[in-house]
């Protein structure tokens, strides 16, 4: 039965797809992964996991946190599907995970950290259980192996469509000269604005946005997510973002300038004020990720306290 069926089971307890090749009836598999669209569930035996590695695990952790609070649908109007692989000892206890993966549809899949053979193992269940997705996201040998592994299940093809690093913030050192102006949180007043830099973003690096620009805009502006850099005469001309805290991390996302006003250290103040403030917080993490394509951005964060944890990437499917 495929979970995305209504009918579809929501427990942890048993595989989702029992007669798969990849079920652990042999005692030398990869484990058994085990599929629910229950969050509460997923959290209960996941929770730890993703805990214990929340530099690694910053997508899911703050992508879950973002389900948990504002609903199931905040990124499409299909239920989320959740994966665990391992998790064998009692319920909450976070004993024996060894990855997960999560997929928001009409997104693709996100994986945690996984060997070839369990990469296999996933593709195989996913495959045997009707599921098709666009493409899948994951640190960058995690990724090429599963995309290859369900190239072996489905005849799927795939191509590399984003390459990223994760960046770790060490000792902040905000630009100096800072550019004129100052830092303000962005609130209510600027919804059209988020509104239309928060599309434009997502047009920027080649996809549409991830969820409704108006809903968006409101969620962050309810945390005080958004600070712009604006002129001496109030102008807002960039905009650095967090992502709540989650298990001691914060992520810096998404950072934007107007094509027109580049090159000029906006983003790299914004930036570097929503950092100190994450650092404020108390924040043990302050994290972000950069498109590899762009060594502006790379060389930029660097400059201002940031280094290099590891390499993701996207693959689109054919």
């Amino acid at each position: 039965m495929s979970p995305d069926s209504p009918d579809s089971p929501d427990s942890l307890d048993s595989p989702d797809s029992p007669d798969s090749p990849d079920s652990p009836d042999s005692p030398d598999g990869p484990g058994e992964w085990r599929l629910t669209h229950d969050l509460d569930a997923f959290l209960d035996r996941a929770g730890d996991f993703l805990a214990s590695r929340p530099a690694l695990h910053t997508v899911p952790l703050t992508v879950v946190d973002s389900l948990r609070r504002r609903g199931p649908h905040v990124y499409g109007d299909e239920d989320p599907v959740f994966g665990v692989l391992g998790g064998d000892a009692p319920a909450g206890t976070g004993g024996g995970v060894r990855a997960v993966f999560f997929r928001t549809p009409p997104h693709g899949i996100y994986l945690t950290s996984l060997t070839a053979q369990e990469a296999d193992a996933l593709a195989g269940t996913l495959a045997a259980a009707g599921h098709r997705f666009p493409g899948v996201s994951a640190d960058r040998d995690t990724a090429a192996a599963f995309a290859r592994a369900w190239q072996r299940r489905t005849g799927s093809g795939s191509r590399v469509t984003v390459r990223q690093r994760l960046y770790r913030l060490a000792e902040l050192t905000p630009p100096a000269p800072a550019p004129a102006g100052r830092a303000r949180v962005a609130d209510a007043s600027d919804r059209d604005l988020l509104v239309r830099w928060y599309e434009e973003f997502s047009a920027q690096v080649g996809g549409h946005p991830v969820q409704d620009g108006g809903a968006w805009a409101d969620s962050r502006v309810s945390y005080g997510g958004i600070t712009f850099w604006e002129t001496p005469d109030g102008v807002p001309v960039a905009m650095a973002g967090v992502t709540p805290e989650v298990a001691g991390q914060i992520r810096v996302a998404p950072v934007y300038t107007p094509a027109e006003l580049r090159g000029r250290g906006y983003a790299g103040a914004a930036t570097a004020e929503v950092s100190r403030a994450a650092l404020a917080s108390g924040a043990a993490e302050v994290l972000l990720f950069t498109d590899l394509s762009n060594p502006t951005s790379n060389g930029l964060y660097q400059r201002i306290g940031y280094r290099p944890v590891a390499d993701f990437a996207v693959h689109e499917f054919a």
